[in-house]
């Protein structure tokens, strides 16, 4: 099998998930990484036994390299994969695409110019519960999604944001709880409930004086298919509750996930507490599965290293669509979705007014 040369730019924590599949993968020749601090690009590099260099497009071009992971924090993620996608490379984003849609923008066209993938990780899509919902709404059996809810309350303290200069700041997070945290599962109620025609929401910092973004969020989405939605998300309540989807049809049948359970994860500082399980199926002759599917589905998440199996399986994906020419999972105007419900949420905030689909 012909191999594909990948790289990393970003050399933070998410970084080493991206390493490890790109190690493993047997279509990848994991070849250098690229981060602006050349010594921890050095450290990086040291531990995979690949090139360490802190200039993007000498690391393509002296390389060869045909796809990069872009693991750097949120608004720095538009020019590095500008410049990636003029070096001719392909190029897999950490979520979300970007913080804002100007830079989702920019990277989209760079793709389009200079005729290369990009992507988005959101790795959540292949956990097998969120699998099997997306497989029941394609079969129909729940009918029209008319009913799409979301829930991720959880807790972020201040040794949290001390965690990572960047973290808590408009400029160096781009966002808080919707950004950082919540982009899974608004990913995952806009590929179940289809494009949003317009959103109304609000946010605030309820318990976090510490930094500048917000802990909390709420939305009313109404969906192109005519179906309504609603996004609830929070970093404030302590401990840690879950994270839920919820879709229900216009036959009346629902299904749900739990994506996460327990403590909040945190890449590279915590491990997964709960295995993802559907919590809610009343498909008709599919009611009495959910013990089932949820033992299953534990047994196989509990026998993976599920730290970083899921990364490993998209980017799989993408690697193997750059290879075959075809369409990944998530493409970059995928991504831009999640952007478009986030900077909704911002912007009705900010003018107290109902905000239409597609945004300027």
């Amino acid at each position: 099998m012909e191999k594909l040369k990948t790289g990393i730019i970003g050399c933070g924590k998410v970084g080493d998930f991206h390493a490890k599949a790109f190690e493993a993968l047997e279509n990848s020749e994991f070849t250098a990484v690229c981060d602006n601090n050349i010594e921890r690009a050095r450290a990086f590099a040291d531990r995979y036994g690949v090139k360490a260099y802190d200039d993007i497009e000498a690391m393509i071009r002296e390389c060869g390299l045909d796809v990069v992971s872009i693991c750097t924090p949120h608004p720095l993620h538009a020019n590095p994969a500008v410049i990636a996608a003029d070096c001719g490379c392909n190029v897999l984003i950490e979520k979300p695409l970007a913080s804002s849609l100007e830079d989702c923008d920019r990277i989209i066209e760079a793709g389009d110019r200079n005729h290369v993938t990009i992507g988005t990780m959101v790795q959540r899509r292949f956990y097998r519960p969120c699998m099997r919902i997306h497989q029941a709404i394609e079969d129909g059996k729940i009918g029209r999604p008319v009913l799409g809810m979301v829930t991720m309350l959880g807790w972020r303290d201040k040794n949290y944001y001390d965690s990572d200069p960047w973290r808590g700041s408009w400029k160096g997070e781009g966002g808080g709880v919707m950004v950082n945290q919540a982009p899974h599962q608004i990913d995952l109620l806009q590929w179940y409930m289809g494009e949003v025609d317009e959103i109304y929401g609000v946010w605030k910092n309820l318990n976090h004086p510490y930094i500048e973004v917000e802990d909390t969020a709420v939305a009313v989405i109404k969906f192109k298919n005519g179906g309504v939605g609603n996004i609830v998300v929070s970093n404030s309540q302590n401990p840690a509750l879950f994270g839920k989807v919820h879709i229900f049809g216009e036959n009346g049948a629902g299904v749900g996930v739990q994506t996460d359970g327990g403590a909040m994860f945190v890449a590279g500082m915590s491990s997964i507490t709960e295995a993802p399980y559907n919590d809610l199926w009343t498909v008709a002759g599919e009611e009495n599965m959910l013990e089932t599917w949820k033992r299953e589905d534990t047994d196989f998440f509990n026998s993976v290293d599920s730290m970083y199996y899921y990364h490993r399986e998209q980017i799989k994906d993408f690697v193997d669509a750059v290879q075959k020419g075809e369409k990944p999972l998530v493409d970059a105007r995928e991504g831009r979705k999640t952007v478009e419900i986030f900077t909704g949420i911002y912007r009705a905030t900010e003018t107290n007014s109902v905000i239409k689909f597609p945004i300027k």
